[in-house]
């Protein structure tokens, strides 16, 4: 399977719904974007937990999975559970994170997700993020909807190991959901790697792109 190489990246926009969304999507992805390119800048933004160990949790996490990238996060009080109803903030909050900055890349949920925050999410992301590619990535939980993804990211050696550590040290919160686990997480990266001729790998699905073989 031959892969696409993207042009440079040096800013990336980063969405989750819940605190550790972001983490469990595409932790892998993340770490290796930050080992890859020096001076990256992460500008995250997540809808719930502000106030809250949730909060907390998110920010030593996302520090981890970010080392030495530039993370700028903003993290909301919307309630878990009923974003829909604070679409106008959510809304309006998406378009901020647009205003301060040029992704070249945008990471959030993917329209099929059975959670109706992060559905909501990846509806409006695309409303403001009209000329970044998104890919929407996969959050593993107690819903049945597996997505079909269409891009697969093969993981560096270590690398989904090390996602998984990072997730469970840093959100202790959770380790009492009954899916919240090492077996669980290195599982779902093994089906995807699996798919794409690789040992672990994360996938995404993108409803748009654009490519160019040298025109304009």
């Amino acid at each position: 399977m031959k892969a696409l190489l993207p042009e440079r990246i040096t800013e990336i926009a980063v969405l989750g719904a819940h605190c550790d969304d972001i983490a469990i999507g595409f932790g892998g992805t993340l770490l290796t974007l930050v080992d890859r390119i020096p001076g990256l800048v992460v500008r995250a933004l997540v809808l719930s937990g502000a106030g809250t160990r949730r909060e907390d949790e998110e920010r030593t996490a996302l520090e981890a999975f970010c080392g030495t990238a530039t993370l700028e996060l903003t993290v909301l009080d919307v309630p878990d559970g009923r974003a829909p109803a604070h679409w106008d903030r959510v809304k309006d909050e998406v378009a901020a994170l647009r205003r301060r900055g040029e992704p070249d890349l945008v990471f959030a949920p993917h329209r099929g997700d059975a959670h109706q925050d992060h559905r909501l999410l990846a509806e409006l992301v695309p409303t403001e993020f009209r000329d970044q590619l998104v890919l929407g990535y996969e959050i593993l939980k107690w819903e049945t909807e597996t997505a079909r993804p269409t891009l697969f990211h093969p993981l560096p050696p270590g690398i989904a190991e090390a996602k998984a550590r990072l997730l469970l040290k840093h959100y202790p919160s959770q380790q009492d959901r009954d899916w919240f686990d090492e077996s669980a997480f290195l599982a779902s990266a093994r089906v995807r790697g699996v798919q794409c001729h690789a040992e672990y790998a994360e996938a995404f699905l993108v409803e748009k792109a654009v490519v160019s073989f040298g025109g304009v």
